[in-house]
């Protein structure tokens, strides 16, 4: 098994890392980190075996980390700069990968770091059913905490410091930012496509240019979360 970590400020980047890693088997996700002090602390105390490494950070840059510690992980580098990429070859990293990047190009870089591990390659993908695996999550709705299975939620929506929970069978109220929600739901799934939505994608009936039906519910797809979401829900 592959223990790697995510060193990432960016939340659309990080969540498409997860789902990448995700969707690989023999790696474990072992940390996600949006800034290089974090990870270095976290590196001093606990063994992994690849870094997937951002260039612009804050309070410390991909390639000062680089400079600071040694030995080290394997590297792949990940940015939205080319002007790096033969730099990095000065640092011995395994993969120059560049944003927007897709699924093919992230396997073809870890199948090329379980190489120099010396690891055997496996399989892809994981088992399409866990796209349908239903999981449980708990949650507080006003004195009371709630089990919800994952096949239960149709849609998320932020109503101010609340966010209305979409059922098959009703609607509930929560005390829970969408943020938070991100975070314990499962990301092969749920889809964040607007500043005030999360998706269900096993209810999608259609997608037009600026709109997802979900049962005669019409849910806008924010501009900033459009380009990612279409290339997701392609994968």
């Amino acid at each position: 098994m592959i223990r790697c970590i995510v060193i990432e400020d960016q939340e659309p980047a990080q969540r498409i890392l997860r789902r990448y890693i995700n969707q690989m088997q023999d790696i474990e996700l072992a940390g996600v980190f949006d800034n290089a002090l974090d990870a270095l602390d976290y590196l001093k105390a606990n063994k992994v075996d690849l870094l997937f490494l951002d260039i612009h950070l804050p309070k410390l840059s991909g390639m000062d980390f680089l400079n600071l510690f040694s030995p080290r992980p394997f590297v792949i580098l990940t940015t939205a700069f080319s002007e790096y990429a033969l730099k990095s070859y000065d640092y011995d990293v395994t993969d120059y990968l560049l944003k927007p990047f897709s699924f093919e190009r992230f396997v073809k870089a870890v199948y090329k770091a379980k190489g120099r591990l010396g690891k055997p390659v496996k399989s892809i993908s994981k088992n399409d059913s866990m796209k349908n695996k239903d999981q449980i999550v708990i949650v507080k709705t006003g004195y009371e905490y709630l089990k919800l299975g994952t096949n239960e939620i149709v849609f998320i929506k932020s109503d101010g410091d609340y966010t209305q929970v979409h059922l098959h069978n009703g609607r509930i109220m929560v005390s829970y930012s969408l943020k938070y929600w991100l975070g314990i739901l499962p990301e092969s799934i749920f889809y964040r496509v607007h500043r005030s939505y999360i998706i269900n994608s096993n209810f999608i009936s259609k997608i037009t240019s600026g709109k997802i039906l979900i049962g005669n519910m019409e849910i806008p797809i924010g501009r900033v979360y459009k380009k990612e979401f279409l290339k997701l829900i392609k994968l």
